[in-house]
């Protein structure tokens, strides 16, 4: 192994010891779902967004909500309901008529970790209302920008929009969340579990056991995670073959709408390295891309209508993707 390679290993195997914290933390309430905890860390590490897609029922906010409780830091939970307004997120102006001035109410968007619960219940222009708050990490409230907390993190959940009452989100907001992850029923063991473990009147208490710093110090390692060339052409050949897949000899062309954009790039770069992170790597393997590629990628790729009368789905796309690219 390269010197240097082995010193970033060192450092990550330092740096990595507050995850097996913030795991154990999670553990005392959470049953399972070692799927959503490890992409909850990956979006922590990598300060990416994400979208939890699921039925009602399956912790996602309990989930998410945990996390939170377990981090030494600010968090705010919104619930989007059809009549919210964008000022009951970003905040508003309020003219004082005592002494004739205006001044800024911020909302609850200024926080370290938001909880966007049910964010696909709210109308377009509310979930817009995040769009410069994901990306820039700054909103602007009438004429005056102002930066958000470091760090700052939205975890949204929303029902498959199958459902009534929910709206599809916005592609441009939709393309901000690093990943989007869906969250499937436990398994017969753990529903048991569950059930003994919430029938019994009893409550857990959830102990904060990391710091913002401890966040900030790890994401600096895992950008500094080695990734091979090859391993960068990979993941830009894997991006590319959802916008031209007869260069690359998939006949999938007549299913795709839009490909992936260029954030899908830079994420799953992110992701991987921060999936390498977990797993005490100082460096990312093409494994890695494949194991985060279709969280990142399944809500970037829109299909067609070829693809719904087929009643292909974006995940299937991303599979037949990753079949058919060549791994290094």
């Amino acid at each position: 192994m390269h010197p240097d390679i082995e010193a970033l290993q060192n450092r990550v195997q330092t740096e990595s010891g507050f995850c097996r914290r913030l795991i154990e933390q999670i553990g005392t309430v959470i049953v399972g779902q070692t799927y959503l905890i490890e992409r909850l860390l990956i979006g922590l590490l990598a300060d990416g967004h994400l979208l939890l897609e699921g039925v009602p029922g399956l912790a996602k906010t309990l989930s998410v909500s945990t996390l939170a409780n377990a981090i030494r830091a600010k968090f705010q939970r919104l619930q989007f309901t059809p009549d919210l307004l964008p000022a009951d997120i970003i905040g508003t102006v309020i003219y004082n008529m005592q002494t004739g001035a205006f001044s800024t109410k911020k909302g609850p968007i200024f926080a370290n970790i938001i909880l966007a619960d049910e964010i696909n219940r709210a109308p377009a222009k509310v979930q817009s209302a995040l769009l410069e708050a994901m990306q820039e990490r700054q909103v602007t409230i009438s004429e005056e920008t102002h930066k958000l907390p470091v760090p700052f993190l939205v975890l949204a959940t929303q029902n498959p929009i199958e459902q009534e009452g929910t709206y599809p989100l916005p592609e441009a907001q939709i393309d901000r969340f690093m990943l989007k992850l869906k969250i499937n029923y436990p398994n017969k063991a753990e529903e048991r579990q569950i059930m003994d473990r919430m029938t019994v009147g009893a409550t857990f208490t959830v102990e904060p056991v990391v710091s913002p710093e401890d966040i900030l110090r790890a994401r600096k390692v895992v950008t500094e995670i080695y990734i091979d060339d090859k391993v960068k052409d990979y993941i830009v050949d894997i991006v590319f073959a959802s916008r031209r897949p007869e260069a690359y000899g998939l006949d999938i062309k007549d299913l795709i709408s839009y490909g992936a954009s260029p954030r899908a790039s830079i994420y799953l770069n992110l992701a991987a390295k921060a999936h390498a992170f977990l797993r005490g790597r100082g460096f990312v393997t093409p494994e890695d891309v494949k194991s985060i590629g279709l969280d990142v990628l399944r809500h970037r790729i829109i299909i067609s209508y070829e693809a719904e009368a087929e009643e292909m789905t974006a995940d299937d796309i991303v599979k037949k993707i990753f079949d058919q690219i060549e791994v290094p």
